[in-house]
């Protein structure tokens, strides 16, 4: 009897009823039963999986083998019994709570024959609100590079294996790491392989977040996950040479892994507890985070991770819960950036660099909140006319923002600004010459009043809470008159309106004035 082309390895411990989903996605597959294994490895469920996987086994006699131990706690253990038995040319691995599409294993195996590749990924999703990081599959690739590509952010062992190479090397799963113990396996399956590939086509791959939550990942304890963070990184440390291509893994295990560790449930351990793994985060960044791999780092991951390494116990907590908060700390503008007050701050005996605390584009959104409260007409200092618009802005650090980093404009023309401390907030105001409309040919013109903060980075049209009208007027340009509105849309945005009153109408208007009344 031919061996089956893949066999398809499913750990299962209590996941009724999403396991009958799984099973049904892998015996429905296309690639047909008479090609396709599939090996189930029962880890002490006490829910009815292992009965059904039984069931399926008595259903499908030659493709599903049921093996049932006592329960290790984790995957790790039941795939390498897996592996032990496994006879497909490929191998595939799948979550006991997740499925696949119809098309899906005969889709990757062919192309790992068509390409001769040793890893095959194919585009997975999650559902239910798993997150799933899609940058690999963003197009189909007949090779991509571990180290040049977003591989290293995808990392599961939710892909195809050509069996020669995970039995040539020896590639089992790390049974010491109750979670993440997959990524050890695939990183030394990517660093071995001759080529890999990926199949951005179809939705190869579902991966559900069950509804109670219980996946591993999501139920885990802290010091469990710190010490598998610290087996992820010294596993890699041991692969890979130190340089380049080891950054590119250990930019993943620091932004994930460990940067995860210091989030607000840092703070509810005991603080014998958070001392100890502040100690062992430390070492971690001092012996492997380089600077290659700081700089690739997310702001509030590094200055997370920096603030750990140099910083105390202390400035770490008070770091953590700045973070946890909605709101940002205090800010100093100097100019047109804008910088929050985050631990470390201008701290000479941390001496980190200011753009470290660069908020300027958080900032932005919260800085266009403005309600327009008056319009106004004024003439500037030649006499001609002027539209004054009146905000209040709830930020009161909008007043100390110069130059060009407060812009209000009707159309495409700017209006002059000025900004005064209000209160808890800022009052604005802004006065537009209407004859710039008249200077750039307008012969009708209805444009929205907008404010942009920060060079433009965040715009908004001015609204006010109510219905606003500044009185028409009239203004000459020459021999022609134009007429002048200025009030609030039915969405209460400021709109100024110019409009040339034709020759007939001025004529009508002035004809109208010398006819005598009528009536007493």
């Amino acid at each position: 009897m031919n061996a089956p082309d893949v066999t398809v390895v499913v750990a299962v411990y209590n996941t009724m009823p999403y396991v009958t989903t799984c099973l049904e996605s892998l015996v429905g597959q296309s690639i047909g039963l008479e090609r396709l294994e599939v090996v189930a490895v029962d880890d002490g469920s006490t829910d009815g999986s292992g009965e059904e996987l039984d069931r399926f086994a008595k259903r499908y006699p030659g493709t599903v083998t049921v093996l049932h131990q006592p329960n290790s706690g984790g995957p790790a253990g039941p795939s390498n019994r897996a592996l032990d038995v496994a006879q497909g040319r490929y191998v595939f691995f799948i979550g006991s709570d997740d499925y696949l599409g119809p098309e899906a294993l005969e889709r990757l195996v062919d192309a790992a024959d068509r390409w001769g590749s040793d890893v095959v990924l194919g585009r997975m999703v999650g559902t239910n609100n798993r997150y799933v990081h899609q940058a690999i599959y963003a197009s189909t690739e007949e090779q991509v590079d571990l180290f040049d590509s977003a591989l290293p952010w995808s990392m599961s062992n939710t892909k195809l294996f050509r069996r020669d190479l995970i039995e040539r090397h020896g590639l089992r799963f790390r049974e010491d790491m109750r979670m993440g113990s997959d990524q050890p396996f695939t990183l030394e399956a990517c660093v071995r392989a001759g080529r890999i590939s990926v199949l951005a086509d179809y939705v190869y791959y579902y991966a559900v977040k069950r509804d109670n939550a219980q996946n591993i990942t999501y139920a885990s304890r802290f010091e469990e996950r710190l010490r598998c963070a610290e087996e992820l990184i010294n596993f890699v440390a041991g692969l890979i040479e130190p340089g380049s291509r080891r950054d590119a893994v250990l930019v993943r295990h620091f932004s994930w892994e460990v940067a995860k560790l210091l989030r607000a449930d840092f703070l509810d351990l005991d603080p014998s507890v958070q001392e100890r793994s502040h100690q062992r985060i430390r070492w971690l960044a001092e012996s492997f985070l380089t600077d290659a791999i700081r700089d690739q780092l997310a702001p509030d991951v590094r200055l997370r991770l920096m603030v750990a390494r140099h910083g105390s116990l202390e400035q770490l907590r008070g770091l953590i819960r700045q973070q946890s908060e909605k709101l940002l700390p205090a800010l100093t503008v100097d100019g047109d950036r804008c910088f929050a007050g985050y631990v470390g701050f201008r701290d000479p005996e941390l001496g980190f660099p200011d753009e470290w605390y660069d908020v300027t584009e958080r900032a932005a959104k919260s800085a266009v909140k403005t309600t327009v409260t008056d319009l106004a007409w004024g003439r500037d200092a030649a006499g001609g006319l002027t539209l004054v618009i009146t905000a209040h802005n709830a930020w009161a650090r909008l007043a100390d923002l110069t130059g060009d980093a407060v812009r209000v404009t009707i159309g495409d023309q700017p209006a002059a600004v000025s900004l005064r401390p209000d209160g808890a907030g800022t009052l604005l105001r802004a006065e537009f010459p209407v004859k710039q409309l008249l200077a750039a040919g307008a012969q009708r013109w209805k444009a929205g009043a907008k404010l942009s903060v920060f060079g433009g980075l965040s715009t908004v049209p001015l609204r006010a809470k109510a219905q606003l009208t500044a009185p028409r007027q009239a203004m000459w340009r020459g021999l022609r008159l134009h007429r002048v509105t200025a009030n609030t849309d039915r969405k209460l945005q400021v709109l100024l309106t110019l409009k040339r009153v034709r020759y007939r109408q001025v004529a009508a208007t002035r004809l109208a004035r010398l006819r005598p009344s009528r009536g007493k």
